[in-house]
């Protein structure tokens, strides 16, 4: 109903570990592939989508790059990367995926002094 009476203004955020789709607070893997909510979520106009990969979320480790290419080779909508990212290269290297990928969530490396907010945009500034 939202997408319906907000055309183009929703992102949809999909949750997944190992290619499965988190629920209930990731608390459970559900038997859903992203890439099958992925298809079931196109007919919606939405604006775009955040995919957090909660294996690498809040680990520090680094982002599930081949995951995050997946779904920006799939996804007519622009995506939003979350998890795991944990210094600047991280965020280039997300940014090399391609123009599909719109933009990064950065949370606990920054709480924690890892990335600096004003370096992280300078380093990925057109």
């Amino acid at each position: 109903q939202a997408c319906k009476e907000f055309p183009e203004r929703v992102i949809v955020g999909i949750d997944a570990r190992d290619g499965k789709v988190a629920v209930h607070g990731w608390t459970q893997v559900s038997g859903t592939s992203v890439t099958d909510l992925l298809q079931q979520l196109m007919s919606y106009p939405l604006a775009g989508l955040i995919y957090t990969d909660i294996a690498t979320d809040g680990m520090l480790a680094g982002p599930n790059l081949t995951a995050l290419r997946d779904l920006a080779d799939s996804s007519p909508v622009p995506v939003i990367a979350s998890g795991g990212i944990t210094r600047l290269d991280d965020l280039r290297a997300i940014q090399s995926l391609g123009p599909r990928i719109v933009g990064a969530i950065v949370g606990k490396a920054l709480y924690d002094g890892k990335i600096d907010l004003r370096e992280a945009i300078d380093a990925v500034a057109e």
